[in-house]
């Protein structure tokens, strides 16, 4: 598989088949926790700027190109017969897989940790009308604020029990991030992967930007216009840090 260096991230040339292919086949294997992640400007500019941060993403094994500026940055490095079409979105990352796995013979179990207990009863349902098929073995709400001492160890046994390969962590960036790196050698064998804001999206909380914001990487505009206090101060901090790191390395090259 070709990585490109975004800004220092190496982030994957690839598509939602060769994901899925990748997540499936790891998940098989059944040998050890594998980290993925769906990467946006905030997380490469984060990785970048912060030493931790960067640290944690260096311990994930497959980082897809969630926003369109990462497609951008890959393609002006690939040939133009390796170009990518279009982004991996996390969200829909996640809909492809349950839709990859939506069959009695698959093999494959989901499990959902992060979130309310109503959201993630939502999804459940949601899930269960849309693909059937697909296993979500259990789901884990964990307690708010500061964890008790034994939580990784109880996430660690849910985990365990339910059978899961498939484990969809959304603790919300950079903690979830974080908390995969930190605890990778500790995970039950599965694919973890750090889905952010897709357990709200596909809950129905939280709405998705129109297609043609995505489309022309506007996504962030449009959630900034849904809840400018809270994300006004991320987005104009990390997509202005993006773009400067961006155009210096250009400029070193």
């Amino acid at each position: 598989m070709t990585t490109v260096s975004v800004i220092g991230l190496p982030v994957a040339a690839i598509d939602y088949a060769m994901a899925v292919a990748w997540i499936l086949g790891h998940a098989a294997k059944a040998d050890r926790a594998y980290a993925v992640e769906a990467a946006n400007t905030h997380v490469a500019a984060l990785a970048r700027n912060d030493a931790s941060f960067g640290q944690a993403m260096s311990r994930f094994d497959l980082i897809c190109p969630d926003g369109m500026p990462l497609v951008w940055s890959v393609n002006a490095r690939l040939p133009p017969d390796k170009k990518l079409t279009d982004r991996v979105y996390g969200p829909t990352l996640m809909l492809e897989t349950l839709r990859a796995t939506n069959t009695p013979a698959a093999g494959f179990r989901h499990f959902l940790l992060g979130g309310k207990t109503s959201t993630l009863e939502t999804l459940r349902a949601n899930f269960g009308e849309k693909f059937p098929d697909a296993v979500i073995a259990d789901t884990y709400s964990p307690p708010f604020g500061q964890w008790p001492e034994d939580e990784l160890e109880t996430i660690c046994r849910r985990i365990r029990d339910s059978g899961a390969n498939l484990i969809w962590v959304g603790l919300g960036c950079p903690k979830q991030e974080c908390w995969i790196a930190e605890n990778k050698d500790l995970l039950p064998p599965g694919v973890y992967f750090g889905i952010g804001a897709a357990f709200a999206f596909h809950a129905g909380e939280v709405r998705q930007a129109p297609g043609h914001f995505q489309k022309f990487g506007l996504e962030w505009a449009y959630r900034l216009l849904m809840e400018p206090r809270r994300l006004f101060r991320r987005y104009f901090t990390y997509n202005s840090l993006f773009v400067y790191y961006f155009l210096r390395d250009r400029m070193i090259d």
